[in-house]
């Protein structure tokens, strides 16, 4: 490779090594400056020995194959002077050409999905969710067999980013739509592109991002958010008798079961439905409820300290980053203490919902799998498993307790989002508080009639 600038030359250094044997070794490096940056090549062993006077000199007899004098060492120097200089303008042209190429979406995905796990620090299933959205065609899919769509990446992944128009994403979440996905997963693909464009136009490392298209292109319309759906108590206890008795097992109970695997199933059955009374009575999310530990439970202080999740097989911090307590009713704590009553896995830094064999973390998916099955099997409203936290919001509300009272218990960053809860309040005690606003009061008297009797007062 030719090279415009003139070579460094090449200073020979000796150096010596001491092995943990006493065995003392010598070889020649190069030194010299490129870029004024100070480089440093081994260039073999030195033909040489101590001089005794803190110098060296060349040994006697015939130098081996593999050892350098020092004319030689100079030789080699040169030639590693210019494999380095050659290397490294090669590495400044592919750069050169790098920067003045345009910087495709790809490349800015990419760059805000390593700032967002490095130093934004989002919950692993949110990198999950987003690593789905801005999969690459073809990307198999651990959910499920077949592969991710891919619809961001296959639109505008080699397209440049400084170029990509309004309509280009208008058309590209049509596309989506065309698809049959909902309005609210248009939108989640919507907002993703346009959290990267803000990044991008933000950070300016380079990407020479002027504008965000995407706040050019309207968000489609969604409807409103459907009542919260929640068990009464005496519901909440059928779905809990439900996963005690195992009827999500019923298509394996046509096999012969051994007396082992009925002992275990009994076993992981209570679990279960412990789980639901604690869900439904204290309302933690399933990532909280998984990720509680015995040291969590404040047996005296009748309280659950809430101050980690489960999130795509990694314990984090909460949805919101905060601890909470939540208070211990008596529900929720004889079903702690029925649980606190196993031989095993009951050490303050435990997990209190754990696979019984190994005490390690429960499979979120398989436990919503398990609800289900068995709710639907005790013919009960089939809900998701989140709607037992809404069902402890709910009868809270019921119970006549106050918003900001139920909102501390939930862990809600804001009062309207736990306003949705209101509408669990029945509508009959409602209309029977509206009816007393209404209803008029004893006639006053008459302004007029005040005005005399002062007047009459004066004289």
């Amino acid at each position: 490779m030719p090279v415009t600038r003139p070579l460094p030359v090449p200073t020979l250094k000796v150096r010596a090594h001491t092995a943990a044997d006493g065995r003392v070794t010598v070889h020649y490096d190069a030194l010299f400056r490129w870029q004024e940056r100070k480089v440093w090549k081994r260039i073999g062993p030195a033909w040489l020995e101590p001089d005794g006077v803190g110098g060296w000199r060349k040994r006697k007899g015939r130098m081996p194959d593999g050892f350098f004098g020092e004319a030689s060492a100079h030789v080699r120097a040169a030639e590693l002077v210019r494999e380095y200089v050659a290397d490294a303008l090669r590495g400044e042209r592919v750069e050169a050409e790098r920067l003045a190429a345009p910087i495709t979406f790809r490349r800015v995905a990419d760059d805000y999905m390593a700032w967002l796990e490095r130093e934004d620090r989002a919950k692993p299933a949110t990198l999950a969710n987003y690593r789905y959205m801005l999969a690459e065609p073809g990307t198999r899919w651990r959910r499920g067999a077949g592969s991710a769509p891919a619809y961001i990446i296959s639109a505008l992944g080699e397209r440049p980013a400084a170029e990509i128009t309004p309509g280009e994403v208008r058309l590209l979440l049509d596309r989506i739509a065309a698809t049959g996905a909902a309005p609210a997963t248009v939108n989640r693909h919507r907002a993703l592109i346009s959290t990267i464009f803000t990044y991008g136009v933000r950070r300016a490392n380079g990407y020479r991002l002027e504008r965000n298209p995407v706040l050019e292109v309207e968000p489609r319309r969604e409807a409103g958010p459907a009542p919260l759906t929640f068990y009464s108590v005496e519901q909440v206890e059928a779905a809990a008798r439900a996963m005690h008795d195992g009827l999500h097992r019923r298509p394996l109970r046509q096999r012969p079961v051994t007396d082992a695997e009925r002992a275990r199933w009994a076993a992981e059955d209570a679990r279960d439905a412990e789980a639901v009374r604690v869900s439904a009575y204290c309302g933690l999310r399933q990532g909280e409820l998984l990720a509680l530990r015995w040291a969590d439970v404040d047996w005296a202080g009748s309280k659950l300290t809430v101050s980690r999740a489960l999130s795509a097989r990694n314990v984090t911090a909460t949805k919101s980053r905060r601890v909470r307590t939540v208070p211990l009713s008596d529900q929720a704590g004889a079903a702690l203490a029925r649980l606190a009553q196993r031989t095993d896995f009951t050490a303050p830094g435990e997990y209190v919902f754990c696979d019984l064999a190994h005490g390690r973390l429960l499979d979120g998916s398989a436990l919503r799998r398990r609800f289900k099955a068995a709710t639907a099997a005790a013919g009960l409203p089939v809900l998701r498993w989140h709607d037992l936290r809404h069902t402890f919001g709910s009868l809270l509300i019921v119970g006549g307790l106050d918003l900001v009272t139920v909102q501390s218990a939930l862990g809600h960053s804001r009062i309207t989002t736990t306003s949705r809860y209101l509408h669990a309040r029945p509508a009959h005690e409602q209309a029977a508080a509206f009816t007393t606003a209404f209803t008029p009061a004893a006639p006053a008297t008459p302004l007029v009639g005040r005005s005399a009797v002062r007047a009459g007062a004066v004289r």
